[in-house]
């Protein structure tokens, strides 16, 4: 039996909130949601317009749809059978203000990323978090790899020794012209008000961010930035450079951008420390490199059977020889909420195994990650993340 129906007693009751015709991430969120069967997808909000929200409800075959969110959390408390928990795939600038409503009417919530437009924004959702003691996941669904997950394993219990060097990239090609100018005139991703202060950090340079710190076990102390458009006639930024110094000494950097011509989806990271390295490519998501001191490389592959530690186990899904990607590392992190969400609502502790899916707290760092990097743009010199304790 699945195991959320055999602890709950039925499936999590799912409302979603935007993602509706024409996003791309909308449909990721609605099957990674149903990939495990934990949920059941039975209210939705799925456009900032009424008559769009309740035709596409009705297309997508969810019983209940609604013209607002504010209807939606209405309407719902009302009902025996009313959600549980929603997920919030809206555009940057209504990710806070959706989840704050959600967790004062008592819901779970799952929230696409970067967590907020602003770092206030983010340190008041973070202290509604606290003070609800709801479950939040922030979907930085790259750390749900099964040899991501191996890889921070690795770096925990001391495979490479101790880390000296981070090196992060995430690099993609579909802003290498002024596409806003012509075929995506109208796209929400250049509104600074409803994006946040840079489209390229808060799209994909919040990931890099993300990652090195989820597998170094190192949060960003200061950093030394680069943030510009280099394609000519574009307002918004395209690419970041950085040079990073992490709180417990390793040094690192970061390149981000949207604008390589050719490139496909080249997220990775490269981690060195005293006794050796690891390194792992998102195009190819089933492989890790372990590079050894005074010793031969080894390639790490993906596999259920007892060689990977149990953190990367429990999240791979296929049998050896079938490739795991996107999809189903965004998968594991909705069913690692709902572990969460279910241990909470039966009043015991959750499994340690299920809490490494990003939270508030992840997401508060990566827009303090965002305003650094700007500061340090505008001033030109090293700037320090503001601490997370003035929260």
């Amino acid at each position: 039996m699945n195991p959320i129906i055999e602890t709950f007693g039925r499936r999590l009751r799912l409302g979603v909130v935007g993602g509706g015709p024409g996003s791309f991430i909308g449909p990721v969120h609605r099957a990674a949601a149903r990939l495990d069967d934990a949920y059941e997808i039975v209210a939705g909000v799925l456009s900032s317009d009424p008559g769009r929200a309740l035709a596409a409800a009705a297309g997508l075959g969810i019983p209940r749809g609604y013209g607002s969110w504010q209807d939606m959390l209405g309407q719902e408390a009302g009902r025996e059978d009313g959600i549980d928990v929603v997920a919030v795939m809206t555009p940057n600038d209504r990710h806070v203000p959706v989840s704050i409503a959600c967790l004062e009417a008592g819901l779970d919530v799952i929230c696409d990323k970067p967590l907020a437009t602003s770092l206030e924004e983010a340190l008041a959702l973070l202290r509604k978090v606290d003070e609800t003691g709801l479950v939040f996941c922030l979907t930085h669904n790259y750390s749900a790899h099964p040899m991501v997950r191996e890889a921070r394993e690795m770096v925990r219990r001391g495979a490479i020794g101790e880390v000296r060097q981070i090196q992060l990239e995430y690099v993609q090609p579909q802003r290498a012209t002024l596409v806003e100018a012509d075929r995506r005139k109208g796209d929400w991703h250049f509104d600074p008000a409803r994006l946040g202060p840079s489209l390229v950090l808060g799209d994909i340079g919040s990931h890099a961010h993300h990652l090195g710190s989820y597998v170094a076990g190192q949060e960003v102390r200061e950093v030394m930035a680069e943030v510009l458009a280099v394609v000519p006639g574009r307002s918004s930024h395209d690419t970041a450079r950085a040079l990073l110094r992490y709180a417990d000494g390793a040094r690192g950097g970061m390149w981000v951008t949207q604008a390589a011509p050719g490139a496909e989806h080249g997220l990775s990271f490269r981690i060195f420390g005293s006794e050796g390295g690891l390194e792992w490519r998102h195009e190819q998501p089933n492989h890790l490199l372990h590079r050894r001191l005074d010793d031969h490389p080894v390639l790490m592959t993906r596999r259920i059977d007892g060689l990977l530690s149990p953190a990367a186990t429990r999240s791979a899904r296929t049998e050896i020889g079938h490739p795991e990607g996107y999809l189903e590392a965004f998968a594991t992190l909705y069913r690692e909420a709902a572990e969460a969400i279910v241990a909470r609502r039966a009043g015991r502790p959750v499994e340690p195994a299920a809490l490494p899916f990003p939270s508030a707290r992840d997401g508060v760092m990566g827009m303090a990650f965002i305003e650094a990097c700007l500061e340090s743009d505008r001033r030109g010199c090293w700037v320090p993340l503001r601490p997370l304790a003035r929260a």
